[in-house]
């Protein structure tokens, strides 16, 4: 009579332990699809910071003398031949 109950039992929780396995198998999913958008913002974060870092050296690297020079030559052109 024993193995009747334990079958029983076994009978029983099988729906209950096969729902518990369900949940915790959407939920690992979820945290993974969590953590993989976090991992994709930070990329996506660091990657815009050096590209705006590079654009700033850029924009500072060029000689503001020299197109002030140009600029001026070509706004006020000096009187040639007269």
């Amino acid at each position: 009579d024993s193995v009747s109950q334990v079958n029983m039992n076994v009978l029983g929780l099988s729906p209950a332990v096969a729902m518990a396995n369900l949940y915790m198998s959407t939920s690992l999913a979820l945290s993974n699809a969590a953590l993989n958008a976090t991992s994709h913002q930070q990329h996506n974060n660091l990657t815009a910071q050096a590209t705006t870092a590079m654009s700033v050296a850029n924009l500072y690297s060029i000689d503001t003398a020299d197109n002030t020079a140009s600029t001026n030559n070509i706004y006020n052109p000096k009187p040639t031949g007269l």
